[in-house]
């Protein structure tokens, strides 16, 4: 995360169809669900596809910290024009639908992407 002022970062990583819809949400970076009505675009699919987050939401994270989280996608959608997308929001400041977005190509997963917002870069790293 990047060195900014404020409360701890929640970030939502999804998975968008070649379309640019939501098509599935991959990890939750923040626990309390009150919150996750600030991710506007996100909380208006969500509340479409009704998804259990349950198993897929960790901590929140502070700013000039690192995360390490573990997601899984089907190699199936490689480079087939689906993206990562990680949009973040803190309390009573912005919101980015598009902080981070990856392409799920071969060299889109494997290249450090430079966030827009909280997020300073995002570097994917494949898990066999």
């Amino acid at each position: 995360m990047s060195n900014y002022k404020g409360l701890e970062a929640y970030v939502v990583v999804s998975l968008i169809a070649p379309n640019g819809q939501y098509e599935k949400t991959l990890y939750v970076m923040g626990p309390d669900k009150q919150w996750y009505n600030s991710f506007k675009e996100w909380d208006k699919a969500l509340s479409k596809k009704n998804e259990n987050l349950s198993a897929i939401t960790g901590a929140s994270i502070a700013a000039g910290d690192r995360s390490i989280t573990t997601f899984t996608i089907d190699d199936a959608k490689m480079n087939k024009g689906y993206q990562l997308r990680f949009e973040t929001s803190v309390e009573d400041q912005n919101y980015h639908v598009k902080d981070v977005q990856i392409p799920l190509t071969t060299e889109g997963v494997s290249q450090k992407v430079d966030g827009e917002g909280y997020i300073r870069y995002v570097r994917l790293i494949k898990v066999k």
